[in-house]
């Protein structure tokens, strides 16, 4: 009879780290950020969506190994709460609807050849791909939907003013680009990747835009309160003016 020895199992460990650096650049990086916080804010009033990124999906059970970690993730129908990890088989097996990659130097063979087909596979519904430098996509925004377990390309279209643009149908929104924004350095050719609502037209803000906007309302309400103390101080004036020369102001 063989001997048991009564030891218990080390747990499987699902590792929320690899140790790497996040990105490589700073236009990746600040995208990445940019695009996980407004949507975050999107869908802020819906409590059975989960929007995150840069952070390991697992998708086995018992498996370590079977882990994607996208830059800008969706999930519809598991709760918005903080996570470490995402572990599908404790969340009703849901896996992403959508998912946009920020293209790099070094990402760039992963995003078109090797995510395509996991994510595929998985069954994401929408996959984008966005360069922040164009430098390595041509056009600068792509998107596919997943059609008989085989991504076809979405059109990329124009609004009326110009702008490029690819509606996620996932989301209900329009990934648009914009002109260079000149504060973050980049190459003439690289257009800004902004989301918008073609329902309302209102573009989706950060926080820091959203604050500043603020801002500039309070500095405008302002003014206008200014001129509008100035235009009392000058009635004041003309009345009391009036009333010297014997007229009565009303």
């Amino acid at each position: 009879m063989a001997e048991t020895t009564g030891l218990i199992p080390d747990p499987i460990l699902y590792p929320d780290s690899d140790g790497q650096p996040m990105t490589e650049s700073d236009a990746t990086r600040d995208y990445l950020l940019y695009c996980v916080e407004v949507l975050r804010l999107y869908f802020k009033g819906r409590s059975h969506v989960y929007v995150s990124g840069n952070l390991f999906i697992y998708y086995e059970e018992g498996n370590p190994k079977a882990a994607m970690s996208p830059d800008v993730f969706v999930i519809f129908g598991v709760s918005n709460r903080k996570r470490r990890s995402y572990k599908t088989w404790q969340e009703g097996g849901k896996l992403p609807n959508f998912v946009l990659e920020i293209t790099s130097r070094s990402t760039k063979r992963q995003d078109e050849v090797e995510k395509p087909r996991l994510y595929a596979s998985l069954g994401v519904q929408e996959y984008f791909q966005y360069d922040p430098t164009a430098d390595y996509l041509n056009p600068q925004l792509r998107g596919a939907q997943l059609v008989d377990g085989t991504y076809q390309p979405l059109p990329l279209s124009s609004t009326a003013a110009g702008l490029p643009y690819i509606h996620s149908a996932v989301l209900g929104l329009d990934l648009q680009l914009h002109p260079p924004y000149p504060k973050l350095g980049l190459a003439p050719a690289a257009q800004a990747l902004r989301f918008y609502d073609p329902q309302t037209g209102i573009k989706l803000l950060s926080r820091d835009e959203l604050e500043q906007l603020r801002e500039a309302l309070q500095e405008e309400n302002g003014l206008i309160q200014q001129e509008r103390d100035a235009a009392q101080k000058r009635a004041e004036a003309l009345a009391a003016r009036l009333r010297e020369l014997g007229i009565d102001p009303e």
